[in-house]
C-alpha cells in the first residue's frame, strides 16, 4: 500500500504508464484501440515469464468501484483510495450519464488486495463496492466511452463532466501564497519539495509536511511562496509527477494550513521523531465477519483480555473493519507492531499507533460490540 512497496517491482506488469496510453488512444480514437491485441501483454518486458520461474506474471493491477456518487470526481477517488499509486481513473457513462461506476488503474499489482480492503467503505453517503478487474474489461470500456463521444460529437478529455468543473474551480480559486499539495510520497522531505518547485524561490522553513493521528505522513504538505503570484503560477506543476506519484496542488490559506499542522499533532521541529506508543493499537482491513477472538488469535503472543478489543461499527449495524486493542502495556504495543501487514483470515492487516483519547473518540463516535467468532 504504502510507497516502499514499489521498491524492486520496476519490471513488473504494473499500470503506471495505463494513464498517459489511454488518454493518447482516446485522443486517437477507436480505431487505434486493438491496433495491438489485448491479449498482448505489453505492460511486461520481453520474455516476461523469465522473472518468474516460468509461472505467469501477476495480473494487471486494475479495480472496478461500483456505487459512486453522482458527483465524484478523481480526487474523491484519491481520497478514498489513499495510499495507493493511481495511475489513471476512468468514469463510465451510460446514455451520457454517469453510471455510478468506475475503473481504477493501480500502479503495482499488490495493491489491488488493499484497494479490495476498501470495499463497503463510504464516499460521502455512499458505500462503494470494490471489485477485481481485468485488462480487457478495462479496454472494453474506454472504447465504449470513445464511441460515446464520437456519437455525442465531444472529446473524450474528461471521463467526467466534474473533472473539467473541478479543474475549473482551482482556476478561479483566490490565491494567498500558499498551496497544498496531495499525493506525496510517504518517503518524500521537503528537499524533494524545493526540487519539485525549484524555479521558485523557497526556503526549508516555509514547506510543512503533515502527519495523521499516527504520527505518520498523510501524503499532504503546504507550501508558503512569496506571494500570491508566486502560488498561482505554481499551479503549473498541478498533477506532474514527484518520484512515480502525480501531485495534486489546491489553493490553500495560512487558517487551513495551521490547522492541517495543529491535527497531525507534529512541527517541522519534531519531524524526525517516531510516534509515542501508548499500549494501544488500531486495526484496520479486519474482514467485516471478524470477531475478539480472532483478534485474540492475531495476537496470540500477547495476552488480551475481551474487554481491552473494540471493534467498531457504523450506526447501520456495519462493521467498519477497524478495531481498537489495548494492550498491558506500551512495550508490548510496540512488539506487537511487528504484525502490521500480516494477514487475518485473507485480509492483510495495517496497525497504527493510537492513544486512549483516539479510542474513546472511536467509540463515542461509532457503535464497539462483541462478535461471535468467525468461522474460516
Amino acid at each position: 500500500m504504502y510507497s516502499y512497496y514499489n521498491k524492486g517491482y520496476a519490471d513488473l506488469g504494473d499500470g503506471r504508464e495505463m494513464g498517459p496510453k489511454r488518454q493518447r488512444l482516446m485522443d486517437q480514437g477507436s480505431s487505434s484501440y486493438y491496433g495491438s491485441s489485448p491479449g498482448s501483454s505489453y505492460m511486461y518486458n520481453s520474455a516476461p515469464y523469465s522473472s518468474y520461474g516460468g509461472q505467469p506474471p501477476p495480473s494487471f493491477p486494475i479495480v472496478r468501484l461500483r456505487g459512486l456518487p453522482f458527483g465524484c470526481t478523481e480526487a474523491d477517488i484519491a481520497e478514498f483510495l489513499h495510499g495507493l499509486d493511481i495511475v489513471d481513473v476512468l468514469f463510465i457513462h451510460k446514455g451520457g450519464r454517469f453510471s455510478g461506476e468506475a475503473y481504477c488503474v493501480l500502479g503495482y499489482h499488490l495493491q489491488v488486495e488493499y484497494a479490495l480492503q476498501r470495499n463497503r467503505q463510504n464516499i460521502g453517503k455512499r458505500y462503494v463496492e470494490v471489485f477485481r478487474s481485468t485488462r480487457h474489461e478495462y479496454y472494453k470500456a474506454i472504447a465504449s466511452e470513445v464511441a460515446d463521444a464520437a456519437h455525442s460529437g465531444s472529446p473524450p478529455h474528461h471521463s467526467s463532466s466534474r473533472a473539467k468543473s473541478y479543474d475549473e474551480g482551482k482556476d478561479l480559486a483566490e490565491h494567498t501564497g500558499v498551496l497544498r499539495l496531495r499525493g506525496l510520497p510517504y518517503s518524500a522531505i521537503k528537499d524533494d519539495i524545493l526540487e519539485f518547485f525549484k524555479n521558485f524561490e523557497l526556503s526549508e522553513d516555509k514547506v510543512h509536511i503533515t502527519y495523521n493521528s499516527e504520527g505518520r505522513p498523510s501524503g499532504d504538505a503546504f507550501v508558503e511562496f512569496s506571494n500570491p503570484e508566486d502560488s498561482r503560477a505554481a499551479m503549473s506543476k498541478d498533477r506532474k509527477t514527484l518520484g512515480s506519484r502525480y501531485i495534486e496542488l489546491f489553493p490553500s490559506s495560512k487558517q487551513e494550513m495551521d490547522e492541517a499542522i495543529a491535527r497531525g499533532g507534529k512541527t517541522d521541529v519534531d519531524d524526525g521523531d517516531p510516534p509515542v506508543h501508548t499500549g494501544v493499537l488500531r486495526m484496520r482491513g479486519l474482514p467485516f465477519s471478524a470477531g475478539k477472538e480472532d483478534i485474540v488469535e492475531f495476537f496470540s503472543e500477547f495476552v488480551i483480555p475481551d474487554d481491552c478489543i473494540h471493534i467498531t461499527f457504523n450506526p447501520d449495524g456495519r462493521p467498519t473493519g477497524e478495531a481498537f486493542v489495548k494492550f498491558a502495556s506500551a512495550e508490548d504495543s510496540e512488539a506487537a507492531m511487528a504484525k502490521d501487514r500480516k494477514t487475518l483470515g485473507c485480509r492483510y492487516i495495517e496497525l497504527f499507533i493510537s492513544s486512549p483519547q483516539e479510542l474513546s473518540e472511536a467509540l463515542s463516535s461509532f457503535t464497539s460490540a462483541s462478535r461471535p467468532r468467525s468461522k474460516r
